[in-house]
């Protein structure tokens, strides 16, 4: 049977935490090796910038990128330690969530994925590297 998006996102965000934007800042803070990953394609983060120190990978190349089997060249060192903590983000959530949920069915142990995206980490007051500039 076919699905819809928000059916895929759904079941995604079934499987994996959902943590606010707040929370995710506090993750960020506590613990250095917690990696922000923000699945939006590189064109659609230029006006919202991005969570400092996040690592840009698109939701399609996500899991080329932490995968430990394909050539090196491939592969994004940050995404190579499955117990590493790892908070998923993207405009409104509901990508992010697909997202941890790949990373969660690749073994990582640790996901989760930022309620409401980009929108609310803005709304939040939260820093983006937009802001630095």
């Amino acid at each position: 049977m076919s699905k819809t998006f928000m059916q895929m996102a759904k079941e995604a965000m079934a499987q994996v935490p959902g943590i606010k934007p707040e929370e995710a800042y506090k993750r960020m803070k506590a613990d250095s090796k917690t990696v922000v990953v923000d699945v939006r394609d590189a064109a659609d983060t230029a006006q919202t910038g991005l969570v400092p120190g996040s690592l840009n990978i698109s939701l399609g190349m996500l899991a080329v990128r932490a995968d430990r089997e394909l050539p090196e060249t491939f592969r994004h060192p940050d995404l190579q330690d499955r117990s590493r903590p790892v908070i998923a983000i993207c405009s409104l959530g509901p990508n992010s969530a697909r997202g941890a949920r790949e990373l969660k069915d690749m073994g990582f142990s640790n996901v989760a994925f930022v309620e409401g995206g980009m929108q609310a980490w803005i709304e939040a007051g939260l820093p983006t590297n937009k802001d630095q500039r």
